[in-house]
């Protein structure tokens, strides 16, 4: 695995233990060797996993959508950065480099980003492992949802298991290493 994309948030959270997270995360990823591919910006838990990598010595690519970059939140220090027209350009663009996807805790844009790549996975467009960094239990709801979902027969617990959770990120890149894509996509027969 060469990168991984991590969506995270401009915001950093209620707790301490959010940003703590995110720097032990882009921590890992240099020491692992593994670049980080992430929304472009110098906020919230996105600035801090982007310090942290760079701090560590790894690869940080970073993709900014143009409207963003002009609000002054685009990271000044990346060796990398992609200014691209929006944000389905920045969504594809994070997809083309990376070989996986991790989600630490976010608001709507975090969720909505781990959502077209779980979508993508069902539909068979790509073939990469999605992990979510359970920091706190804070994607304890969502989980439930994606189990309810499975009940109630909107879900294949097969996609279901797309997602892979854990509260230690070595514990979810240990599993992208072994990672094995569904056989047939959501509409295959």
């Amino acid at each position: 695995m060469r990168r991984v994309c991590v969506f995270c948030g401009s915001a950093m959270g209620g707790s301490p233990v959010y940003a703590e997270a995110a720097a032990a995360l882009g921590k890992l990823l240099a020491q692992r060797g593994i670049g980080l591919v992430y929304g472009g910006a110098s906020v919230g838990t996105m600035g801090v996993v982007a310090d942290a990598a760079l701090a560590a010595g790894g690869e940080v690519i970073g993709v900014i959508p143009e409207a963003l970059r002009k609000v002054e939140i685009t990271h000044e220090g990346l060796p990398e950065l992609h200014v691209v027209a929006d944000m389905h350009e920045r969504k594809a663009k994070m997809a083309e480099l990376s070989d996986g996807f991790l989600a630490l805790p976010g608001g709507a844009g975090t969720l909505e980003e781990l959502f077209e790549v779980w979508t993508w996975a069902q539909l068979g467009l790509h073939e990469k492992p999605i992990g979510l960094v359970d920091v706190a239990g804070y994607y304890a709801p969502l989980v439930g949802f994606a189990d309810h979902m499975v009940t109630e027969g909107f879900l294949r617990e097969g996609f279901r298991d797309l997602l892979a959770i854990d509260p230690d990120p070595a514990v979810l890149l240990d599993r992208f290493a072994s990672y094995q894509a569904p056989s047939k996509p959501k509409w295959a027969q």
